[in-house]
């Protein structure tokens, strides 16, 4: 591992997760359709927001303006018409047939692996989450009229292994020829191609309009109406289809009126559609619970500022609770932390809001180190609401045992660092002291002075820092937005640019992580982030990151000049048989294989997938079965999901290890004591490979792919997209546990890698500290 591994700089190409877009050819002439298409997905599939690939040849501004205000996600994409001037046509010189045959251009698609075609003459009326779940074939809706050898072309859900020049080249091959039905056009082409050879969907995702011939009702369960022929609702229709083309007219709304209705749903909707909708609602209308409800949303997806802004933008009556929290909410996810507390304490007159408002002012006053308000807050809240978990945590935080008297500043480091408390992330509580084990074996108050990450990093803790030898910050994935989002930086250590450069001791950041998953973004946070980044990478004696995909895109981010300071130093979890004092190896092992799943953004995790990933670890857990006992490793309270869900859709039961409540020695012996751990979480893998224990990654983040690249074994990784993962998991696990002696050899080798950078680091470590460590 002298050089560093080729990372692809597409999250997707790491995780396998799925792009999935919708596709329609959209003109002029069938843009008043095309609209109403539109409308009608957001409103039949709230929760659906999807790219939306407009296939053209050519569309005014208004139009194009007019299709953009309808969907968040369009990519307009102009065909290459004359591509298909040499295909024969019935009639060459009609100019519907000349452009019935665009919609093809969908198959030069190359960045989804997962596209679904629409007609613009389609109407959508019910839930399309089946065609999204769809990973095999090209599928659609046989014909009315032929029987089920023979496609309707008007809906296509196409995978990527038709998306390829192979099968255009076919396409073209028959279309130039004319060996196909030349009046069926497109379609013509697709079944000459085909064959028969298609998955077959039902009816109702492509009903006809032919089949309601007479005037009959639109079946209850139809999902896509089809308005097949010449004539089309907007156009003044056909005679003998009334009640389906009031199916159509009922979403040919204006643009208040659409609104409205999206706004008026209930349940669950998409982030990117209710921003879109919801944000010229309320400049139209001022209405508060509609901002409220948007500005939760984009406080979700870790759009803080925007949230500010569109909640302080309209006036909220006192007695709206809910608004002014989460308006307090977003102000101090910006460290507007006076507006903030004004925000909250008004939310706490209202009975529904009061408990989580007295939680955020006692996370306010934690924030700015009075333990004594925080605790205070935290005990009005658990008097609202007993059972409120954060209040809870906090009152315990705040009012446990006072930490151990610290040795002589002078003879301490500073570490900066998240410190993870009661029934917390097993990772992130094993951090900090794998960090300190990396530069001294005493990891307690004597050497160390610990500064809380998420705490405001103000004069008196600027003060406290310059007195101690030097300023450690790491280790874990720091550089995310959303954990604990502040407006200071714009990552988790809560610290403002002008104390960041008064910091008078050396600062060494070590093993910190990039952490932002495949989907996620800073939003308008970024600017300050790359500001705070900027700085920090200019005052650091030495910047060490924990993989080489954080290197590059961390490296990215900043101007030339910087960008050789940034340095792979390895998480300290995966070289604790090297840190720890007295560490032996174990004798035995018990026949375990310990699984973990998270569930922290799972949007960003499974996209349209969490039905195959639990089906398929369903058959990996049965096949697990017959070489060990598998057991379900929680390293949060959320991780204990898996167990549910395989309980209650597949009936199989998972005996659960709650890691949350285990301290540090505990988490380090249960992974050296199994024989396999199968982990989602980065540190699911890497604190068992720490601890000389062979892993496979579930991977549905970034960081398990840098982290398999860097030991040169991304064999030891799985997609959770993968089409086959549990037998590829039944496979891969009974290799290593057949010959386990060899994969744990294999494990100590690769670990020996990572070792020889850390002692390489250490050496420049005590250079910077005077040729010390502590």
């Amino acid at each position: 591992m002298t050089t560093a591994p080729s990372i692809p700089t597409a999250a997707n190409a790491l995780t396998g997760k799925r792009r999935v877009a919708f596709a329609s050819f959209v003109d002029e002439n069938y843009l008043p359709g095309f609209l109403t298409l539109l409308r009608s997905l957001a409103l039949s599939n709230p929760s659906v927001c999807e790219d939306f690939l407009v296939l053209h040849d050519g569309l005014r501004t208004d139009s194009i303006a007019r299709i953009r205000a309808l969907h968040p996600r369009v990519s307009f994409r102009q065909v290459d018409a004359a591509h298909y001037d040499g295909y024969a046509k019935g009639d060459q010189d009609n100019y519907l047939v000349r452009k019935a045959y665009f919609i093809l251009d969908v198959f030069r698609v190359r960045d989804y692996d997962t596209v679904i075609t629409l007609d613009t003459d389609m109407v959508v009326l019910g839930d399309l989450g089946e065609l999204l779940e769809l990973r095999d074939g090209l599928a659609a809706v046989p014909q009315f009229f032929y029987g089920q050898h023979k496609l309707n072309s008007g809906l296509l859900v196409i995978q990527r292994d038709y998306l390829s020049d192979a099968f255009c080249a076919k396409l073209d091959e028959v279309g130039r020829k004319g060996s196909y039905e030349l009046d069926k056009h497109d379609q013509g082409i697709l079944n000459a191609v085909l064959d028969g050879g298609f998955l077959h969907l039902d009816a109702r995702y492509n009903f006809v309009k032919r089949r309601l011939s007479g005037d009959l009702p639109v079946p209850d369960d139809t999902a896509i109406l089809h308005f097949t022929g010449r004539h089309k609702p907007w156009q003044g229709g056909e005679a003998g289809y009334g009640q389906a083309e009031d199916r159509w007219h009922a979403y040919e709304l204006s643009e208040a009126e659409f609104h409205d209705a999206y706004l008026s749903l209930p349940g669950a909707k998409h982030h990117d559609l209710l921003v879109h909708y919801g944000t010229p609602h309320v400049r139209r209308t001022g209405d508060v619970e509609t901002a409220r409800r948007v500005a939760s949303a984009h406080i979700g997806a870790g759009e803080y500022q925007e949230a500010v802004d569109l909640l302080g933008g309209i006036r909220i009556p006192v007695d709206e609770g809910w608004a002014h929290e989460v308006l307090g909410h977003a102000l101090m996810s910006v460290s507007r932390y006076g507006e903030a507390r004004t925000e909250l304490m008004l939310a706490t007159a209202a009975p529904n809001r009061a408990a989580t408002s007295f939680g955020r002012l006692a996370q306010i006053a934690w924030i700015h180190g009075d333990d004594t308000a925080a605790a205070e807050y935290a005990l009005d809240g658990l008097g609202v609401d007993p059972t409120h978990r954060a209040n809870r945590l906090m009152y315990r935080r705040t009012t446990s045992a006072k930490q151990a008297a610290e040795g002589a500043p002078a003879e301490q480091l500073a570490h900066v660092a998240f410190y993870m408390e009661q029934q917390g992330n097993a990772g992130d509580k094993l951090l900090p002291e794998s960090v300190r084990l990396a530069f001294d074996r005493d990891t307690g108050p004597a050497r160390w002075h610990s500064v809380h990450a998420h705490r405001l990093f103000d004069e008196a803790a600027l003060e406290r820092v310059n007195a101690r030898r030097g300023l450690v910050i790491g280790g874990g994935g720091l550089f995310i937005p959303d954990t604990a989002p502040n407006g200071n930086s714009g990552w988790q250590w809560n610290v403002p640019d002008a104390l960041l450069e008064r910091i008078d001791v050396p600062v060494m950041v070590y093993a910190v992580g990039f952490n932002a998953f495949d989907g996620q973004a800073y939003g308008r946070s970024r600017d300050r982030f790359l500001s705070s980044l900027r700085k920090l990478v200019e005052r650091s004696a030495f910047f060490g990151l924990r993989n080489h995909g954080s290197i590059e895109k961390v490296r990215d981010l900043l101007p030339a000049g910087l960008r050789d300071k940034v340095r792979f130093q390895p998480c300290p979890t995966t070289v604790t048989r090297q840190t720890t004092a007295g560490w032996t190896d174990p004798a035995e092992r018990e026949n375990t294989v310990l699984v973990n799943a998270a569930y922290d953004r799972a949007g960003l995790r499974f996209g349209h997938d969490y039905g195959h990933f639990l089906g398929e670890m369903a058959t990996a857990v049965k096949g697990l079965g017959a070489h060990a006992e598998v057991k379900c490793v929680a390293h949060s309270l959320d991780d204990e999901r898996i167990a549910f869900d395989l309980r209650r859709e597949h009936g199989i039961s998972l005996p659960v290890i709650p890691m949350y409540d285990f301290d540090n020695d505990a988490i380090r012996n249960t992974y050296a004591r199994t024989k396999l751990v199968i982990g989602m979480r980065g540190h699911a893998g890497m604190i068992p490979f720490g601890c000389g224990t062979p892993i496979i990654s579930l991977i549905s983040h970034p960081k398990m792919a840098y982290f398999l690249a860097d030991i040169e074994r991304p064999e030891w990784g799985i997609s959770v997209h993968d089409r086959h993962l549990g037998a590829r998991l039944v496979e891969r696990a009974a290799g290593m546990l057949s010959d386990h002696a060899a994969a744990v050899a294999d494990v100590h080798g690769r670990q020996q890698e990572l070792w020889k950078v850390t002692e390489a680091n250490a050496a420049d470590l005590r250079v910077i500290l005077g040729g010390r460590t502590v």
